[in-house]
């Protein structure tokens, strides 16, 4: 009854949303639905379609990722479907710089901590750009921006998912709760990175996941999709363009 009592004393607007049945109540079976249609846009995204595997092809794909579920949250929550954003100033671009700052050494420190120990799978995305011309550079870094996207739905969405799973079901404080669904997304996020870097476990739920950590405080920080969204496209265009100053086999 106390965090109850203390959510209702919130500003409106100034939590996250959905967790706690604000702006909307999404039951339980609406929520399996949603995560139905997180499934279906990452299996659009993966899967093998060769008529849209080459230039502006490869865009169809990469929209479906998170058009999908976007188009799901719609139906499940109705106009408070933009709950998730928030407008962008100068402070929410300070933050995406930050954050974005941040996931490189969190980045560079455990990746480097990881290839130490174990083996590691170098991202084919680096060996591509270097084969490509200055036009497939460039039509690879646009596609990167709606494929980014679908990877903050693709973890957002279920870490609030998994917050009102805790929260309101379980009846769990709302710090554990978040703190659990934080955690639990990440790994989520890093085991959907296994095909691309041969089914490296670690990798992709150490580093991988530990930078998700990162991109998905952006997001508990500002409540806005935007925010996380614009800290990953900061992070992987500075290090994509790093790789190509450096040469695919540095990077």
């Amino acid at each position: 009854m106390k965090n109850a009592a203390a959510a209702q004393a919130m500003p409106a607007g100034s939590d996250l949303p959905y967790y706690d049945d604000r702006p909307v109540a999404i039951s339980g079976a609406r929520w399996w639905f949603l995560m139905a249609t997180v499934a279906l846009g990452f299996a659009v995204l993966i899967a093998p379609l060769p008529l849209l595997r080459d230039g502006w092809g490869r865009f169809v794909p990469a929209v479906a990722f998170f058009a999908i579920p976007m188009l799901g949250l719609r139906m499940v929550a109705g106009r408070h479907w933009t709950a998730v954003f928030r407008r962008v100033g100068w402070r929410e671009l300070l933050w995406m710089f930050g954050f974005a700052l941040l996931n490189i050494v969190v980045t560079v420190l455990i990746g480097a901590t990881v290839l130490k120990l174990f083996d590691a799978a170098r991202n084919p995305a680096f060996a591509l750009l270097a084969g490509q011309t200055g036009d497939e550079r460039l039509l690879f870094f646009l596609r990167t921006l709606p494929q980014l996207f679908g990877e903050e739905v693709l973890s957002i969405l279920p870490l609030l998912a998994l917050a009102w799973l805790f929260h309101r079901k379980l009846a769990w404080p709302r710090s554990r709760a978040l703190l659990c669904a934080w955690l639990l997304s990440a790994l989520w996020f890093g085991a959907a990175h296994l095909p691309t870097y041969d089914w490296n476990l670690v990798q992709c739920l150490v580093v991988i996941g530990s930078a998700r950590l990162v991109l998905s405080l952006a997001y508990l920080k500002s409540r806005n999709l935007w925010v996380s969204f614009g800290a990953h496209a900061i992070n992987d265009w500075s290090m994509f363009g790093l790789g190509l100053w450096l040469g695919a086999g540095a990077a």
